[in-house]
């Protein structure tokens, strides 16, 4: 079995007497701490399904600004449980990523605690966590056609392999502007799949990812718009809402903000120049 999944038995329980009731086997999505150190020394620990653990590393440092791209990220690998520092702390993991990396002390020294749900739990400010990027969204000339953005969610739930056994998972799917899928990761947690998706293309030496559409499962939050406005991203879509300041900053930066892609309808929220036949609003 994957170590995605946990089996577990349980209780059906009906209310309308409607289907069978009774024990039976059910399928979860597991979701198990991940600890992320920096030349030996830990750095945070994150709540994850694991499972591409190397590009949720690698998209997390990024995109946290801790991290330069590929130049900077001189290895990355896997610790070897029975050789890691025998605290009970890292004896609990289940699986280490580390960075064998000189890193500026100053930029190290930050204590990060998440989960999958909370994303920006923690952070002191929003000016703590409006990490600029270094590519200007305004420059990127893509056009997208209302059509492919409509035809995403079916791509995406196609590839999802975890998501049909489980129900339990967020996806992020990475796709080009004529509706090619790039790269898809799961994750319970929204933020942890799109940092697995831009640790892909930071390791692949990718970025900034020019042209692409970043396609969501859930909705859009301001952590998801700068994560993808620190790898490049021009265009953002998500099947749920965004929230106010998710449109803001996609404002801010010139990103192109989609949202409640369901069917063959969406609403458009910011830089709608990039969809072809569409208007914005005076």
């Amino acid at each position: 079995m994957s170590t995605r999944t946990q089996r577990r038995r349980i209780q059906r329980i009906t209310v309308s007497g409607d289907g069978p009731a009774g024990a039976r086997a059910d399928l979860l999505a597991v979701e198990e701490p991940l600890e992320i150190r920096i030349g030996g020394k830990p750095l945070t620990v994150t709540m994850r399904t694991p499972g591409d653990d190397l590009d949720l590393a690698a998209g997390f440092l990024f995109t946290e600004g801790l991290l330069s791209p590929a130049v900077d990220l001189r290895q990355i690998r896997m610790c070897d449980e029975n050789v890691a520092d025998a605290t009970l702390e890292v004896a609990s993991l289940p699986s280490l990523a580390a960075l064998d990396r000189a890193t500026d002390a100053r930029r190290a020294q930050r204590n990060f605690l998440t989960t999958s749900a909370c994303g920006v739990c923690g952070k002191e400010s929003i000016d703590a966590i409006r990490v600029r990027s270094r590519y200007d969204l305004t420059a990127d000339t893509v056009q997208v056609a209302p059509g492919v953005l409509a035809s995403l969610p079916d791509r995406l739930r196609e590839a999802q392999r975890v998501f049909a056994s489980t129900g339990g998972l967020h996806a992020a799917g990475l796709f080009s502007a004529d509706g090619t899928l790039a790269v898809l990761r799961e994750d319970v947690g929204r933020h942890n799949a799109v940092d697995k998706v831009i640790g892909w293309a930071l390791r692949a030496g990718r970025l900034p990812l020019t042209g692409h559409i970043l396609l969501v499962s859930g909705r859009a939050s301001f952590e998801l718009v700068q994560k993808a406005a620190v790898a490049g991203i021009p265009v953002l879509a998500a099947v749920s809402a965004p929230s106010s300041l998710a449109a803001d900053l996609a404002d801010e930066v010139g990103m192109t903000l989609v949202g409640f892609l369901r069917g063959t309808s969406m609403n458009g929220y910011t830089a709608l120049h990039r969809l072809t036949g569409v208007t914005a609003p005076a």
